[in-house]
């Protein structure tokens, strides 16, 4: 029989995983980071950076019988501002080590930089499929204004995909899963089959594969939902009884949410065909037909979206780009 979310939580809680819901400014809402205790006493993720989110999060270990300065080992599981924001001040406090995918150590390290070639990135993709100038300067804005939410990140223990992270009484298997990130990593606890997934799978809305920069830095347009399909297959496979996400209630059923998932990407690239097949369209016409005249700061995600849809169809061989040197339109074949 499966166990409900609030059943799931207290099997976690008393395999000492216990999770710290942690408010954010964001529409996702709040964030899930979670206390193992154990040798070391390790978080997994911290928030963003902002008092309120310090204060609850100063109060949950408190109510754990733990101060900031007790942390020993601080886990990252991947780049989002929402998941490793407090890290610096947190070091700060207490002195604990930064364990996080060693591919993405030096991205994580330069944070301002990053964002800042991020942006570049996202405007270049952007206006190559068809978003106005006026809605890339103001998306450009916004962006800016959330980086005071993030941190640099200095990782003192990289970790690599397939190993494994020690505790004194559990051994935590690495897994470089990406797709709603280049970085995401979950970590997986075969003796409890507890896996803690952050944002690569939540109960309640689907982990937008947000096209990124590769994390080598290099500026090829990454394919990010048909990567992202490929690490939610490998996952699909593994015999978790408890998906602890970055947001939301736990998972108790994985392959089935996975399954729905799986679904309701097919029914998007199917819809996505029609539209294209009507007449040529670009990346932005067909967000636009998707869903309207969305808000500016959502036009980045619809477009990652659609690019993401429509790579599936160019891979199957179903549409194909069409360059005229400005914009890409896709086109039935």
């Amino acid at each position: 029989m499966t166990a409900t979310p609030e059943q799931a939580l207290e099997q976690a809680a008393l395999a000492g995983i216990h999770r710290f819901a942690i408010p954010t400014p964001f529409a996702v809402g709040r964030v899930n980071c979670y206390l193992i205790e154990d040798e070391p006493l390790t978080l997994v993720d911290t928030g963003p950076n902002s008092g309120k989110a310090l204060d609850e999060l100063t109060a949950k270990l408190a109510e754990r019988g733990h101060a900031l300065a007790d942390l020993e080992q601080i886990v990252v599981t991947h780049q989002h501002i929402d998941h490793l924001g407090l890290v610096e001040i947190l070091v700060e406090h207490s002195g604990a080590e930064v364990a996080a995918l060693g591919a993405a150590a030096r991205r994580l390290a330069a944070f301002e930089e990053d964002a800042e070639l991020e942006d570049q990135f996202a405007v270049e993709v952007m206006l190559r499929n068809g978003i106005p100038e006026d809605v890339t300067v103001a998306l450009r804005s916004v962006s800016r204004s959330f980086r005071s939410w993030g941190s640099h990140v200095t990782v003192t223990k990289p970790l690599e995909d397939g190993g494994v992270l020690e505790l004194g009484e559990r051994r935590l298997e690495v897994l470089h899963r990406p797709g709603h990130s280049p970085s995401d990593t979950i970590f997986w606890d075969a003796e409890r089959r507890i896996l803690i997934a952050a944002d690569h799978l939540l109960p309640n809305i689907s982990s937008n594969p947000l096209l990124a920069r590769p994390l080598d830095g290099s500026s090829e347009r990454p394919q990010a939902l048909a990567t992202y399909i490929e690490s939610l297959k490998k996952t699909r496979e593994m015999p978790a009884e408890i998906v602890l996400p970055g947001h939301g209630e736990p998972i108790t059923d994985h392959v089935a949410l996975i399954d729905s998932r799986f679904a309701g990407s097919e029914r998007r690239k199917e819809k996505i065909y029609r539209l294209i097949a009507e007449r040529p369209r670009t990346g932005y016409e067909l967000a636009q037909a998707l869903w309207g005249n969305v808000a500016v700061t959502q036009a980045y995600l619809t477009l990652s979206e659609v690019i993401g849809h429509t790579d599936l169809l160019v891979n199957g061989g179903r549409v194909r780009e069409v360059d005229d040197g400005a914009v890409i339109r896709y086109e039935a074949t």
